[in-house]
């Protein structure tokens, strides 16, 4: 992997030269991660494709074919490139473009509008049924990582909060969870050895820090199973923690043992948050607990009412057709 650094460098119009540019002006302004995400755009899809290029020469046809080389190396090459990561490029080329029209005074072409579709998927929420099998196995098997697990089931957690957590963060004067970090493993773009590491730092925006209130039976199982306040959540130690590639692989085993089908640990935020709707919760209150800056996001991608919960609304209708 190529090292970026800002030494000599030659002020020129290529693709390659502006698209390193902004890559230079752009890691001191966002997170370690955020770079390296942009980082690898730059370099796995973009400079392939433009280096050779000028700015000036790239046409918004251009653009328009090579979103539709990406898109065919999904349903042709098999390359397991989804539409979100298509759209997450054309975003960087985007604000590359703009850069170079704002900050070089290139004349550069227009590319807005270009995308592709992002298919619906549907998400995974688990049913009551599903939801009492995990909680009963997780309770008769209290681990610090299965204690982990049923407090994500009954907040929300993200997996990198739940592992960046510590028993710090838990309040002993009050039933709260103080959720200001969050744990990920990034590439290390600058060629150092290993080529990935873990690292714990502030949530993706200020909206994810937050203070979430816990249910009572809830917080006194915490209370009951209290470690050393530095010691991480997981682990119940203070020099261990487990990385959210490894809590994922507990949460597939948890289910099996449970005899509950395979799904992913951000089930349990899809679940959390539909138990929420189906109780009647408030959704500014939800939409802060989740960590949402706005209670649209809550709404659109969060809350997926249960067919049970459709067919009580409506059953509603039953007093229209009675009165009738």
């Amino acid at each position: 992997m190529e090292k970026i650094n800002n030494t000599n460098l030659t002020i020129s119009h290529s693709f390659q030269e502006v698209s390193h540019n902004w890559l230079l002006t752009l890691r001191p302004r966002v997170k370690e991660s955020s770079y390296v995400k942009y980082f690898n755009i730059v370099y796995t899809y973009l400079n392939p494709a433009f280096e050779n290029k000028m700015m000036a020469e790239i046409s918004r046809a251009d653009v328009s074919r090579f979103c539709s080389d990406l898109s065919d190396s999904v349903s042709v090459k098999s390359k397991d490139l989804a539409p979100k990561t298509i759209n997450d490029i054309l975003s960087v080329l985007r604000s590359i473009f703009k850069y170079a029209a704002e900050e070089k005074g290139l004349t550069v072409a227009n590319i807005s509008g270009i995308s592709v579709k992002v298919p619906y998927v549907p998400i995974q929420v688990m049913t009551l049924s599903e939801q009492k099998k995990l909680e009963d196995y997780l309770q008769q098997n209290q681990t610090p990582c299965n204690l982990g697990i049923l407090l994500c089931l009954y907040t929300g957690l993200r997996i990198g909060e739940i592992c960046a957590l510590t028993w710090e963060d838990i309040s002993t004067a009050a039933p709260i969870v103080y959720v200001h970090k969050t744990m990920q493993r990034i590439q290390q773009v600058d060629g150092e050895y290993p080529k990935t590491k873990v690292v714990i730092s502030s949530p993706k925006s200020n909206y994810s820090i937050r203070k979430i209130p816990l249910p009572p039976e809830i917080y006194q199982l915490l209370q009951e199973n209290r470690k050393d306040k530095d010691a991480y959540f997981l682990t119940g130690q203070k020099d261990r923690y487990m990385e959210p590639r490894s809590l994922e692989n507990q949460f597939h085993k948890a289910l099996t043992s449970a005899g509950i089908a395979r799904m992913n640990y951000h089930a349990l935020r899809h679940t959390f948050a539909t138990r929420c709707v189906e109780l009647g919760f408030d959704i500014k209150s939800l939409s802060e607990i989740l960590g949402h800056s706005t209670i649209n996001m809550t709404l659109n991608k969060y809350v997926h009412p249960s067919m049970e919960l459709k067919q009580k609304n409506m059953n509603m209708l039953s007093e229209l057709f009675i009165d009738s």
